[in-house]
């Protein structure tokens, strides 16, 4: 049963659910109530019309690649992979991107033994900023995640120390997927140069 029905004929509620007879209303009560409505009305539309843009972009572009995939007699499967398409006169891109976020599972923690184990008897000849780097990477926030950026960029290091290979590998084997993100993002060319800016999408980016 839609709540507004249980009102009284000439009365309004408040946020506490009380009624106040509508005389008693002020003027300017009013007239914020009515602004509000109508932008969340038109906020409403405006979200349904961003959530079919969006369903309509990214089915148009999984259909255009397997097209392309079909005229070189290739086959594209699954939903991952970012995707550029641009215009013919270059003026314009289309990307399409998956954002996977990662985190790690309980083989972080024989890495971090591994890693451990080299430090130790690096000790004398491994430089203090390498130490840093290796124990701020297993460093927690507040909430207890470790940074994956951090972890992931030890595997960047050139050491060819057997047991910090065998580390690298199960840091690579301790990554989970635990969730991923699809964006489209539009840009149009900035004039004749190389550059492209972004033709927002998301309300606090667009300019008034």
């Amino acid at each position: 049963m839609n709540q507004q029905n249980t009102i009284p004929a000439g009365y309004w509620k408040d946020a506490k659910g009380s009624l106040t007879p509508e005389d008693r209303v002020r003027p300017i009560d009013k007239t914020r109530d009515a602004l509000v409505k109508e932008l969340v009305a038109k906020s409403e539309e405006l979200s349904a019309l961003l959530a079919a843009f969006k369903k309509t972009a990214f089915a148009d572009i999984a259909a255009f690649v397997q097209l392309s995939a079909e005229q070189y007699d290739a086959t594209v499967g699954g939903k991952k992979g970012n995707v550029t398409l641009y215009s013919y006169d270059g003026q314009y891109k289309i990307v399409r991107a998956i954002n996977e976020s990662i985190s790690f599972d309980e083989r972080l923690q024989a890495a971090k033994a591994l890693i451990d184990e080299c430090l130790k008897d690096w000790t004398a000849s491994a430089s203090s900023e390498l130490k840093a780097i290796v124990n701020g990477a297993f460093d927690a926030d507040k909430q207890g995640n470790i940074s994956t950026t951090r972890v992931l960029g030890l595997r960047r290091l050139d050491i060819k120390d057997p047991r910090w290979l065998k580390a690298m590998t199960a840091i690579g084997e301790a990554i989970q997927v635990v969730g991923s993100k699809a964006y489209v993002r539009v840009y149009k060319r900035i004039g004749d140069t190389d550059q492209y800016q972004q033709i927002p999408l998301d309300l606090a980016a667009v300019s008034l």
